[in-house]
């Protein structure tokens, strides 16, 4: 059985930093890309960042803002974000997919996807 559970969101400051961790079970980036997608309200879903084996996906929006990382050992993908600005207002979600990059079918149709966290940024 396939779980994510994503945790580490909550309100910051402009400017400030989140790192968001989605722990996972039933999945492995042997078999699986994961990643990390976001909807604000009234908004289509933004495929954040991606990363399989050996490569990462970034939208460029976030690139060099956020990173994306994984523990073998707890079975954890993080998404680390510095400078956050109102604009990443949003609900973020952990996917796990067959697929990763330019595509969008790994966040509009993942095979897997957890709960979502809430992320505000906001003065």
């Amino acid at each position: 059985q396939v779980q994510l559970v994503e945790s580490g969101g909550g309100l910051v400051q402009p400017g400030g930093s989140l790192k968001l961790s989605c722990a996972t079970s039933g999945v492995s980036l042997d078999r699986h890309a994961l990643g990390w997608f976001r909807q604000a309200p009234g908004e289509e879903r933004e495929g954040i960042s991606c990363m399989g084996r050996s490569d990462r996906y970034y939208k460029p929006s976030v690139k060099g803002r956020f990173t994306i990382s994984y523990d073998a050992a707890k079975n954890t993908v993080y998404l680390q974000m510095n400078n956050l600005g109102p604009k990443d207002t949003a609900i973020y979600y952990c996917v796990a997919d067959r697929t990763c990059g330019l595509a969008t079918s790994w966040y509009l149709r993942p095979d897997y996807v957890g709960q979502g966290t809430q992320v505000t940024v906001s003065s």
